[in-house]
């Protein structure tokens, strides 16, 4: 998973939505470190803190995004604007190596591979895994994006 937040306190929020997956979703194992990214896809905002959780779960990929649809709910998120500022974005990036298209749920996340700010913090903490529609791992992914956004660890 995921996390994602420019407004307020990021690391607050990050924080609690780590702790709420962690009781609703699944055991939290690896977690990235932090990283500071510039706003993809609507650029005038403030910077985002980033952070990718691997998160070991018995309960179905629908399930897993209506728990995180509420947690983000819990944790103040309004959905105004698409791509725009947020308190917390929690997405699916993997399910294991399943291919989900559903109207509600695309696994993995369609624009994995072009974000620098969910590349980076998963080459971390897994940098063989298979995509499993491009068939590369998160290295050769890493190493033919074209995103020039900042991207820094912290």
């Amino acid at each position: 998973m995921l996390l994602g937040s420019n407004l307020g306190e990021r690391n607050t929020y990050l924080e609690r939505a780590r702790l709420l997956i962690n009781e609703r979703v699944g055991r939290v194992g690896a977690v990235s470190s932090l990283y500071e990214t510039a706003a993809w896809g609507v650029s005038n905002q403030p910077p985002y803190l980033n952070q990718v959780l691997l998160v070991k779960t018995k309960q179905k990929p629908q399930t897993v995004l209506q728990e995180v649809l509420a947690i983000e709910k819990e944790c103040g998120r309004e959905r105004i604007e698409k791509w725009g500022s947020r308190v917390i974005d929690i997405d699916i990036l993997f399910y294991e190596n399943e291919i989900i298209n559903e109207p509600d749920l695309i696994v993995p996340h369609p624009y994995f591979q072009e974000r620098r700010f969910a590349v980076e913090p998963m080459l971390e903490l897994n940098a063989e895994f298979m995509h499993p529609v491009l068939k590369k791992t998160i290295k050769s992914i890493a190493l033919e994006l074209t995103d020039k956004l900042s991207v820094e660890k912290i």
